[in-house]
């Protein structure tokens, strides 16, 4: 048998430019790569901090979202007027500290059954409200409370919104209250959108330490009985408005100013709620259309901010001391110490 040959291997070296030349198809390399294993994909391990990683990210993108939508729904709201704008003063901030003029008015349909309706609207509650970071205080000023409006004489200080607006009113607040008080902003509540917010929100759940029924709205009464009450939109309004109680006769506006301070309340906490996280964007799509403001979208998210951060606040009552015919009569002792509560907490 023949001997066998012998073969040398030689592999040649990689040139100093070969890493600039294109393989050609079929090439070594190529076989290089078929003879190679596949790597394979490994998923990672989903793990606590992933999970949380995500959730934070949905949320927070679930906030911008509803951020978005409010200012989006802000700038297509009504505004104040200029003569509102005009009457302010511009000073305070609604993270150092900033008082705002609250009014909700009874203007009413002409197509309503409502005492009144198609006439001069007036301020069916007026609220003075001392926001900032972390503190809210409010003071409710009765309707029925005797004020000199300027240009028009002494008459109850409801009737300033109907002769002026909410410009004539913030004048007659100011001159009325006195102290150094000076209002830097005016809300305006639309009661024909109001329901519509807090039916965004689920309803808000009120506690009645005596029964309601009411006077009549639309035809139509309010009957609730003690205890807590879940309110939709359209009965947290008709609460807040109840003028004559028959389940207790004697009650006078201060009861009605308690009740509207309660419902606010209780729109912070419902607002609060993880249920109320869910319908976020809603909310925040209603919330500006509620309200008629000299703020815009900045200034309004500013203040629900405040509002839900500033926990539920203090609450007062400007109570009158005597009466004057149907017009209450108010000291200026008092006066004096609602503003000294109104912007230091005293």
């Amino acid at each position: 048998m023949a001997d066998e040959r012998e073969y040398t291997v030689y592999r040649s070296r990689k040139g100093p430019f070969s890493r600039f030349k294109r393989d050609e198809p079929g090439g070594i390399d190529d076989l290089r790569r078929e003879r190679r294993p596949a790597p394979r994909r490994t998923r990672k391990p989903i793990s606590v901090g992933r999970v949380v990683k995500w959730v934070l990210l949905a949320v927070l993108a679930w906030i911008a979202l509803s951020f978005v939508v409010f200012l989006v729904s802000a700038q297509l709201a009504e505004h104040s007027s200029d003569t509102a704008d005009a009457a302010l003063t511009n000073s305070g901030s609604l993270l150092t500290g900033s008082n705002i003029l609250v009014l909700g008015s009874d203007a009413r349909p002409p197509d309503s059954k409502e005492p009144g309706a198609g006439g001069p609207a007036r301020s069916d509650s007026m609220l003075l409200l001392h926001v900032g970071l972390g503190k809210v205080r409010k003071v409710s000023i009765l309707r029925d409370s005797q004020a000199n409006i300027p240009g028009h004489g002494v008459q109850k200080i409801n009737a300033a919104y109907a002769l002026g607006g909410a410009g004539l009113a913030a004048q007659t607040v100011e001159q009325f209250m006195g102290n150094g008080l000076k209002i830097n902003h005016v809300v305006e509540i639309n009661f024909e959108n109001f329901p519509k917010l807090i039916d965004a929100m689920g309803g808000v759940t009120v506690h009645l330490r005596r029964c309601i029924h009411s006077n009549r709205f639309g035809g139509k009464v309010l009957i609730l009985h003690r205890g807590d009450q879940h309110l939709t939109g359209h009965q947290a309004l008709q609460y807040s408005r109840v003028r004559e109680n028959r389940c207790a006769p004697n009650e006078d506006d201060r009861a009605r100013a308690k009740r509207q301070q309660q419902v606010l309340s209780a729109m912070r906490k419902r607002l609060l709620s993880p249920s109320a996280f869910v319908r976020l964007p809603w909310i925040a799509w209603e919330a500006p259309r509620t309200v008629r403001s000299d703020m815009r979208g900045p200034g309004l998210s500013a203040l629900f901010a405040d509002l839900a951060s500033g926990g539920g606040g203090s609450s007062h009552v400007l109570q009158p001391s005597g009466a004057n015919g149907t017009e209450l009569i108010v000291s200026e002792a008092a006066k004096r110490r609602a503003v000294e509560e109104l912007l230091h907490g005293r």
